[in-house]
């Protein structure tokens, strides 16, 4: 081969090798740019900014549309670490925002290994802002090139009353992250108690989300494909509550410095008035900001527990307000008759024990009711337990239980409120358990039971239900707190709750068993001998029943069911006060004075005093007696 023909083939060789590799490269760029979404997507992060739109989160009201919760605007500063320009001025910067320098450093560098930062994706420089910190970097913002302020909401409160029944917002965790499918995003706010948690879907909205597209220098220089990517952001839907704000800040008032509740529900509907525990929290304390976590960390060390809610997680004993419930069922079961008298000589006696009691003799259930006799009631306890035989308490016990779950008792009503406990009602499965090394048991062993002491256990709103179904003489509705969806444009356009909510729940008691109970609990406020005499109202006919739960620390509990009035009943009201001796002292008066406000508008000028006396009577505490009523 001559040297001119080695030459060419060397020459066709290097320029095989030149095409070769210009074919690698042009395919490997349309690989790139053509095929690999992931390169699009790096590009694109380089070009095209997504901003999130945050909805406004739906309002409260109340029944009467007075406002409860509205949104505050606040804004968080975002910040794209590669849009940062290196040579900006960071003193100012500082300045501007009143932070140090070294906080700078620390908000803009990131621990990007971690996965959870991306240099070229926003993320939280600062979050809360304070307007005027907003104010002040929003008219130098182009002086900072990838920094951009972020609107969102937070909650405000023109009241400072029913914090426990709104709830408040918390940053979403990290559970709740992955369960959201991908509804949440980290670093956003959800209910966490209360009517914002339950309600969470309606009130949080709807997303929207904006394309920027950026040049080189982080500057807007428009809308991504004119903006056909984008969508608005949906405002949340506003909520009608059946709270009763005036309702509501009487009894806050009348808890103040007591451990205990109240609740008040209008019987015809559920709807629930007015829902009170103490101790409570301003719902204003409760806004996102920096130092809300140091009063979560004060309530949640607080001994008192003032986080959790006595209406509907706190399980009591009922004492004597259950014994009309025990009366109306044996009446209707045909075991009992109204006019049957029962002897009492100071209580119940069976065997080497007495049910001790401090009334005279009942002539018939109205008069027991009237003077809340234990004898006589411990008598119809067990007429129905034992109405099978004395050697088979088991099955009087579950007929008589049949009974108590369509009252609402033993499981939860079904509110629209998180956290209901079911309560407590004994069955006879738990007593053979307990007696399964004796291997039997009796009525009298569990007689407590028919005056509400014993196993049974009852919430707060149990109680003012059971009030309730004595009002409607032997039904009710599920009670509940959203009375429906409002639509800001028109007001008065309610759509209405889930139809369970206005269902009717019947106990299966003939409506006319409930009118000797209900001439009982008239008597009880109004007769000469009534144990709830402090409950009167002059024009209201209220109906009532104490009870005094006794307690192995420190004094009685005070404890009042009632309603008015009592012919066409709109308030059905229960009271329950650890603690607070006799239900006369201070439950009885309590509950008139939550009739009176519902039903008059107001309280008397010369009742005043006793909202007063009531507002200051104290539950002091003493290693000795634990807490206990003082007065002022």
């Amino acid at each position: 081969m001559s040297i001119r023909e080695s030459n060419q083939q060397r020459q066709f060789i290097i320029i095989g090798v030149f095409v070769f590799s210009a074919f690698v490269l042009l395919g490997r760029a349309a690989q790139l740019q053509l095929l690999s979404s992931n390169s699009r997507i790096r590009a694109d992060a380089m070009t095209i900014e997504k901003n999130i739109l945050y909805p406004s989160r739906g309002v409260i009201y109340d029944r009467n549309g007075r406002l409860m919760v509205y949104n505050n605007p606040m804004y968080d500063l975002m910040v794209t670490y590669r849009q940062v320009d290196p040579k900006m001025d960071t003193a100012k910067f500082c300045r501007l925002l009143g932070i140090d320098t070294a906080t700078f450093r620390l908000n803009l560098n990131k621990d990007w290994k971690s996965g959870k930062f991306n240099r070229s994706v926003p993320y939280s420089f600062m979050s809360m802002i304070t307007p005027e910190q907003y104010a002040r970097i929003q008219e130098s913002l182009t002086e900072f090139p990838g920094f951009e302020p972020q609107i969102r909401n937070v909650r405000g409160y023109p009241q400072h009353n029913a914090g426990s029944v709104l709830g408040y917002l918390s940053e979403v965790s990290e559970k709740q992250l992955k369960d959201s499918l991908n509804m949440y995003e980290s670093g956003d706010y959800v209910g966490k108690t209360g009517l914002e948690r339950y309600y969470e879907t309606t009130l949080r909205g709807q997303k929207g989300i904006e394309y920027i597209l950026k040049d080189n220098l982080g500057r807007r220089v428009g809308k991504w494909k004119e903006g056909k990517l984008d969508s608005s952001a949906i405002q949340g839907s506003d909520l009608q509550s059946t709270i009763d704000l005036g309702l509501q800040s009487l009894a806050e008032k009348l808890l103040r410095n007591k451990i205990g509740a109240v609740v008040a529900i209008e019987p015809k509907t559920g709807e629930i008035m007015a829902m009170a525990t103490s101790p409570n929290f301003d719902p204003e304390q409760m806004v996102i900001s920096k130092k809300r976590g140091e009063f979560i960390a004060a309530l949640s060390n607080d001994s008192l527990k003032p986080l959790f809610d006595r209406c509907v997680s706190a399980e009591y004993p009922p004492g004597s307000i259950f014994k009309p419930m025990v009366a109306a069922i044996a009446l209707q079961m045909g075991i009992w008759d109204r006019n049957n008298p029962v002897t009492c000589n100071g209580g119940y006696h069976y065997g080497n024990r007495v049910v001790k009691c401090h009334g005279p003799s009942p002539r018939n259930l109205s008069e027991a009711i009237e003077h809340s006799c234990n004898a006589y009631f411990c008598t119809v306890f067990r007429t129905v337990v034992d109405q099978f035989g004395y050697r088979t308490p088991q099955r009087g016990l579950d007929s008589l239980n049949e009974y108590l779950y369509r009252f609402g008792m033993g499981h939860p009503l079904g509110i629209d409120f998180p956290i209901e406990k079911d309560g407590n009602v004994p069955t006879s499965k738990l007593y053979n358990k307990i007696n399964k090394r004796d291997g039997f048991w009796y009525s009298q062993s569990i007689v407590s039971n028919g005056i509400g002491q014993g196993e049974n256990q009852l919430t707060t709103m149990q109680m003012a239900n059971l009030a309730a179904t004595i009002a409607n003489r032997g039904w009710y509705m599920t009670p509940h707190l959203v009375r429906g969806y409002r639509n800001d444009n028109a007001p008065k356009d309610i759509k209405p709750v889930a139809p369970r909510f206005t269902t009717p729940h019947s106990t299966g008691i003939a409506a006319t068993h409930f009118e000797y109970i209900i001439n009982g609990m008239r008597q009880v406020i109004w007769g000469s001998t009534g144990t709830g005499n402090r409950a009167q109202v002059n024009g209201i006919d209220i109906c009532g029943k104490t009870g005094t739960v006794q307690n192995r620390h420190g004094d009685d509990s005070s404890v009042f069911i009632g309603f008015a009035p009592a012919n066409d009943p709109k308030i059905a009201i229960a009271v329950y006060i650890e603690n607070g001796k006799w239900g006369n002292d201070i439950a009885a008066p309590i509950t008139g004075l939550m009739a009176e406000q519902y039903l008059n508008g107001k309280i008397a000028p010369h009742r005043l005093s006793l909202v007063e006396r009531i507002r200051e009577a104290r539950l002091a505490y003493s290693p000795g007696k634990g807490y206990y009523v003082t007065r002022n």
